[in-house]
This record gives C-alpha cells, sequence and structure tokens, in this order.
C-alpha cells in the first residue's frame, strides 16, 4: 500500500503539470474590466444619484448559474466599479420585474446566500485564484463577509468579520445596493494592477443564479478558477489608520447548584489589536483575551466509536485561518485551534499572543502564531506555549506546496524542552486552472521528547469532475503514535471500556467513489444520476476493520428541492469492546459485524416560507438493528423571525437490549432591525441526559461593535428514553454581559 501511495503521489504531480490550462472560462478569454477613480464624493445610501457613477466602469451581461449554465441570465444585473483613495465602491442594480416578495432569510448579517436574494462581489486581489474575500448584501440591506480559501470550491467561510459599508434602496422594477469596502479591510499587494473579481446574483423569486464571469454549475460560484480580470488605471494604496483596536468587557453571576449552589461573579476585560504592517501582511496581538462562547456548539448524538468534531468559532483564529487548519484532512489535522485555550473540557485563560500572517509577495504566503496559556489549575497544572508557522509557494496556476511547524511546549519556571510535542510537514495541494482536477498530498511527523516509532501519516487524494461525471480517490496512513497535542486525529485511539484503558492502532484507508450527472431538458428536475462509494479500513498488519459499501441515486429538483435514496453494506471488526449508545447494556464484544441499511434523504423547496429537511434509515445494527429519523422544519416570518424544530431520534437494539435517544432542539431567531437581535436555542439530549437553554440579545450599536446579554441554563435530565420535562433537575445558570468595541487609530 506505501508503493501505491506514493504513485498516486506521482499522479498528481503529472496532472497539475498537465492541468494547468492558462485559460479556464470557456470562451477562452477572461472577461475583462477596467477601473477608473471616481469623479465625485460617494454617499453610501442605495441610491446611485452621485456623478461619480454615470462615469464608473460597467459590468454588466450575466450568465446562468443555475438552472442551467448555457444562457445569459433572464433578470439583467448592471454593476458598476470605482474606487477613490480610501474605498472600493460598488454599485449593482438588480432588476425584478416579477411581481411578489422577496426572498429574505432574516435581517441578520452573514445570512445563507444560496437560500437568499443577494448580490455579492467576489474578490482575488493577488490574482492567484487561491485565496480571496467575498462580501454581500440582500435587498434588505443585511451584509454578508466572508474568506474564500484553497481556491473557493468549498464556497465562503463567513466566520471572519470586518468593517465595510453597504447600503439597498428598492425600486419599482430593480433594487439597488452600494457598497464602500475600505482597503484597509482586505489583503492586497500595491504593486499588483491586475485582480481577480466576479459578481454573483441569486433572483430565487425566478430560481436563476447568475454571475458576471461565467462559472460552470457543477461548482460553486466562489470558485476563483472562473473570475474575471480587474485592471486598476491606478494601483491602490492602502491608506489611513493602520492599526484598528477591539477591547471588550465581560461581567456575569454564575451558579453551580451541583456544588451547594455555589455562586461566582467572573468579570474579565482584555484587547485585540490589528496592525497592517503593509497592505498584505497583518499582525494580530491579544492580551486576555475572551473566548466566551456567545454562540452554543449544536449538540450531536454519537454512536461511534470516536470523538466528534466541532468546528472553531473564536474570532482570534479566523482570519487566514486555512493557512494553519487546511494541513491534513478533516480526520487528520495536525492543527486544531480548539486545543488551545481548553482542556478536557474546561477554559484555560490565554495570557496573550500574536498572529503574523499573509502573502509578502504574489508567489508566496506566510503565517505565524504563538500563544501563552496560563497554568496553575487542576485541569492545566502548567503554562503552556503553542507555536505554529506556515508557509506556502504557489506552483504552476492554481496549485500549491505547504510546510507547516505545530509546536507546544509546557512551562513551568523555565522553558522545558524535553516535554515537547512537534508536528512537522508538507503538503501538495492541486488545483487545475479549469477546476476539474483537484487533490492534495502530504506527509507529517510527530516529533515527542519519547522518540516513539510510527509516528507519521501520510495520505494523497485525487478527484476528477466534469459536466457528467465525477470521481474520487483517497488513500490515508497513521501511525499509532501518531499524536499531535495540538491536532484533531481520532481514529488511532480506541477505548476499552472493560480495562477503563485507550489503546493506540495504525491504520490505512481507501476511499475511492464516483458519481454519474443527467440533464433532462424540460423536466422538473434539473439533474439526476447515481453515485458509488466505498470506504475501507485496515490496521497497520493487514487486518480488515471497517468496511462500507453504498449505492444511491440523487435527484435536484428545478425548484430547489433534493432527493437522495441509497443503500449501504457495513463490516465492522471490534478489535475491543465498545458500547455505542453510552446506555446500560449496550456494550458489544470483540469480534466482526456484518449489517446493511437504506436511507432517504429528502428536502424541501427552500424558496418558500416553511421547509421540511428529512432523513430516515433502517437496519441492521452490529449484533442488532436501528431506526434513524431526523427532522428540521423551519417557518420564515419574513423577515423579521425564523422559527425551526430539529428533532432526531434514534431506536436501536444492541445484544437484544433497546434504546431510545432523543435529540430535541428547537431555536427561535428574531432579527428586530439589521442591528437588534434575539436568539433562543433549546437543545434536549437524552444521550448526555442535559437540557440547555441559551437565549442571547445582540446590540450592534455601531459597525463591528457589539453589546451582547446571554442567559444560559443546563439541566440533568432523568435517566429515561423519553422526554420528560418533570424529571429535570437543575445544574447550573449563568448571566453575562459582553462588550466589544472597533476602534480604528
Amino acid at each position: 500500500m506505501q508503493k501505491a501511495g506514493t504513485a498516486i503521489l506521482f499522479v498528481l504531480c503529472a496532472v497539475a503539470a498537465w492541468g494547468q490550462d492558462p485559460q479556464p472560462v470557456s470562451e477562452g478569454i477572461r472577461r475583462q474590466l477596467h477601473i477608473r477613480p471616481a469623479s465625485s464624493t460617494i454617499f453610501i445610501d442605495g441610491i446611485p444619484d452621485e456623478t461619480a457613477w454615470t462615469t464608473a466602469s460597467v459590468a454588466d451581461g450575466f450568465y446562468n448559474n443555475f438552472p442551467d449554465d448555457t444562457s445569459k441570465a433572464k433578470s439583467p444585473t448592471e454593476v458598476r466599479v470605482t474606487y477613490d483613495d480610501h474605498n472600493l465602491y460598488i454599485m449593482a442594480k438588480c432588476f425584478d420585474k416579477l411581481p411578489g416578495n422577496y426572498v429574505v432569510q432574516s435581517l441578520r448579517r452573514d445570512f445563507s446566500y444560496p437560500i437568499s436574494d443577494a448580490f455579492s462581489v467576489v474578490l482575488d486581489p493577488f490574482n492567484d485564484h487561491l485565496n480571496g474575500f467575498s462580501f454581500g448584501v440582500n435587498p434588505l440591506g443585511a451584509q454578508r463577509e466572508g474568506l474564500i480559501a484553497v481556491g473557493g470550491g468549498q464556497g465562503v467561510s463567513t466566520d471572519w468579520d470586518n468593517l465595510w459599508y453597504a447600503e439597498t434602496h428598492r425600486f419599482d422594477d430593480y433594487w439597488c445596493v452600494e457598497m464602500a469596502i475600505p482597503f484597509r479591510t482586505i489583503r492586497f499587494k500595491a504593486n499588483i494592477s491586475h485582480w481577480g473579481i466576479n459578481f454573483t446574483r441569486n433572483d430565487l423569486k425566478r430560481n436563476e443564479s447568475s454571475t458576471w464571469s461565467r462559472v460552470p454549475r457543477i461548482f460553486n460560484i466562489a470558485t476563483l478558477a472562473f473570475t474575471g480580470e480587474m485592471t486598476w488605471d491606478r494601483q491602490p494604496e492602502k491608506r489611513g489608520a493602520a492599526i484598528s483596536l477591539i477591547p471588550y468587557a465581560t461581567a456575569g453571576i454564575n451558579r453551580d447548584y451541583t456544588k451547594q449552589g455555589s455562586t461566582a461573579q467572573p468579570h474579565n476585560g482584555g484587547l485585540d489589536a490589528k496592525v497592517a504592517v503593509s497592505s498584505a501582511l497583518n499582525l494580530d496581538l491579544t492580551v486576555n483575551p475572551d473566548f466566551s462562547q456567545v454562540e452554543v456548539d449544536r449538540q450531536q448524538t454519537n454512536l461511534t466509536r470516536f470523538d466528534l468534531f466541532f468546528p472553531e468559532r473564536r474570532n482570534f483564529f479566523i482570519e487566514n485561518s486555512d493557512l494553519f487548519a487546511s494541513f491534513g484532512f478533516r480526520q487528520i489535522r495536525p492543527f486544531f485551534s480548539r486545543r488551545i485555550g481548553l482542556a478536557s473540557g474546561n477554559l484555560v485563560p490565554i495570557l496573550g499572543g500574536f498572529r503574523l500572517s499573509g502573502k509578502p509577495n504574489q508567489q508566496w504566503r506566510i503565517g505565524l502564531m504563538n500563544l501563552q496559556t496560563e497554568g496553575g489549575r487542576t485541569w492545566a497544572p502548567l503554562s503552556e506555549n503553542y507555536t505554529v508557522a506556515a508557509v506556502q509557494r504557489i506552483l504552476w496556476k492554481r496549485s500549491n506546496i505547504s510546510a507547516l511547524v505545530v509546536n507546544r511546549m509546557p512551562l513551568g519556571n523555565r522553558v522545558n524542552p524535553s516535554t515537547y510535542n512537534t508536528v512537522v510537514g508538507a503538503d501538495f495541494n492541486l488545483s487545475s486552472a479549469d477546476n476539474k482536477w483537484n487533490g492534495k498530498a502530504f506527509y507529517h511527523h510527530n516529533l515527542t521528547d519519547k522518540h516513539l516509532p510510527d509516528a507519521y501519516a501520510h495520505a494523497t487524494w485525487l478527484s476528477h469532475s466534469v459536466r457528467n461525471y465525477s470521481v474520487d480517490w483517497n488513500h490515508e496512513y497513521v501511525g499509532k503514535n501518531y499524536d499531535p497535542a495540538v491536532g484533531f486525529v481520532p481514529r488511532n485511539k480506541l477505548f476499552d471500556p472493560i480495562a477503563s484503558k485507550t489503546n493506540r492502532i495504525s491504520y490505512w484507508r481507501l476511499e475511492p467513489g464516483a458519481g454519474w450527472n443527467f440533464y433532462p431538458g424540460h423536466s422538473r428536475i434539473n439533474n439526476h444520476g447515481p453515485n458509488v462509494y466505498a470506504d475501507l479500513y485496515w490496521t497497520g498488519e493487514g487486518q480488515s476493520t471497517d468496511r462500507l459499501l453504498r449505492g444511491g441515486w440523487e435527484f435536484n429538483f428545478q425548484n430547489s428541492a433534493y432527493l437522495s435514496v441509497n443503500a449501504t453494506h457495513y463490516y465492522t471488526y471490534l478489535l475491543f469492546p465498545a458500547n455505542l449508545t453510552g446506555k446500560a447494556g449496550g456494550l458489544l464484544p470483540v469480534g466482526a459485524y456484518n449489517y446493511n441499511n437504506g436511507m432517504i434523504s429528502f428536502v424541501t423547496n427552500k424558496r418558500k416560507l416553511t421547509t421540511l429537511n428529512i432523513n430516515a434509515d433502517a437496519g441492521t445494527f452490529f449484533n442488532g438493528n436501528k431506526v434513524s429519523i431526523s427532522v428540521e422544519g423551519t417557518r420564515r416570518i419574513q423577515p423579521y423571525a425564523i422559527l425551526s424544530l430539529a428533532a432526531g431520534y434514534n431506536y436501536v437494539t444492541l445484544n437484544g437490549v433497546s434504546t431510545k435517544l432523543w435529540l430535541i432542539s428547537p431555536r427561535f431567531d428574531f432579527t428586530f432591525t439589521r442591528a437588534v437581535f434575539l436568539t433562543t436555542f433549546l437543545q434536549y439530549n437524552t444521550q448526555l441526559n442535559n437540557f440547555n437553554i441559551n437565549t442571547r440579545l445582540q446590540w450592534r450599536f455601531r459597525p463591528m461593535s457589539d453589546l451582547f446579554l446571554v442567559y444560559t441554563d443546563n439541566y440533568r435530565t432523568s435517566t429515561g428514553e423519553t422526554i420528560n420535562f418533570n424529571g429535570l433537575a437543575i445544574s447550573n445558570r449563568a448571566i453575562v454581559l459582553k462588550f466589544i468595541y472597533w476602534l480604528n487609530v
């Protein structure tokens, strides 16, 4: 298998060299936009009455992306672009002659673009087709900004927040948006006169998605391979304030009812700073950062032998996070920022740190991060220092090679280098110019003071996607002693509940898959087709432990509904006993298990005020049976409220013992204005015997400055298998006031 992995690596390199066609667009020529300085002052109010717009550069003639990608858009969009010393200005007229209301989810910032009427601009300031920015607005003026990483194939990450301005106004036959994006908000190199750019439009009333520079419908509309080119009449410079200060303060009351009702009144304060070292390099500084969660994690029912992954939500780790966090694969992460500041589920104060990140030139991208935590706690007795360094070099048109070093070192009264945990590694990322070929190959090595063997991981992935089919291949190897202290690698650790011991194993994985697409004409179905998938695991000694073989069919409807059906065969060999439900009687003995199930998934028309998402599967499960049903219903009271109820039910029989697991999650999201939001989120989890209530009031009193009031309750539920609010017992209760202020110096 090692030879197979090496062969795939050579194939990746060969495909990369062969697939770098410099003209990915079907016409063979990138769309061009020449941008000139504004001829007058522009006021951002959504009304395009300034003289500057009459002389600004024009982008129009949008192409469809959905429901087809072979014709011009039926809903015209006209975009004008200009700039001054401080801002890039964009004005778009989104024409709409159909009667009826716009499809708008809410007034909240960072709305979901695919299910909202919206206009957005995609920027690639380095014109490298790899990293960029997205700024979007819906017809009611709600804003959405995000980062585009790894070429944009995975869409836009809206975890990133920054300062920019937009207003809209609705006219008889179109709605208009004016945007001002400060140059200090984005990263660019002053000597690059050509930027990648695209404009996108969602008109869900007409059920149409369109782009200025054509993007094939099999790819995400934010894919940077298909941007047009914007040429500056005069190259922009980063002017004005170069420092942003973001102080915060928190105060609250916590009461722990499991400790005789002990009460605490925690308070905290700290400061983040953003320093523009250059137009392309940014230095982030933090002193006593507050990483408390104002948004709770969505709980999950776990019927596997492995830890679940929860994404990072803390602002300090977000910008340029892909440079550090994109190494490895989803289940083989050498760096996972949630390991910093958390230990055994408890918070560990971070004293301070810095992050330098950006692009010193068009070919290179660098990142350096260092943070220091505080010790003196039972779960974190020693202070620890975390260092992460990454460098990336572009190869050919859109591919790159990257190197990473991650180090965690506990500190006592002095630096103690004899207890280090370090990961060094390199990743090769493939993206052909036309985005049809994508792939990755990496090798990571874990270095510790114990000098253990088999402490490395390597993998390769290769994907080929065209209009009618896609084919994927993946191989992985993880050594039993590959254990990055600041990473996430769950599958080489298996817990034995009998011996109360975690055992380490090495494993191989092969993961091939393929899918086909058919496009029937004049049908309610936009596209449909079969797919096959396999997921196979062996121990390092060659023993088969897991086998999944799946076949199915998917349907994407013209009205945005979705249906899939599939059948799956599983084989699992348990090397150690396992309790998958966490309940009494669920312990499975060592041995081989064969089982099968069928699954159906259905999503209704997402443009409607009421939507439904249903997933159901049933079949055998190890030595028993399992029926799983999850339903999420949403009612939109446009644009002021979204009321939803998610319910998951698992009926599991193992060893002849039946277990019922419920996870009920109602959510009430009110957006009274674009500045005042109220969210209440409830979670009732019978697997964890927990009922959680989280209510958050947010007031954005000025751009990027917020006041939060958060109320949280946790209750212990009865150990039964039914929803029983009579058996609730209070565990803890808290109320927190948090103030954040953004100040440009």
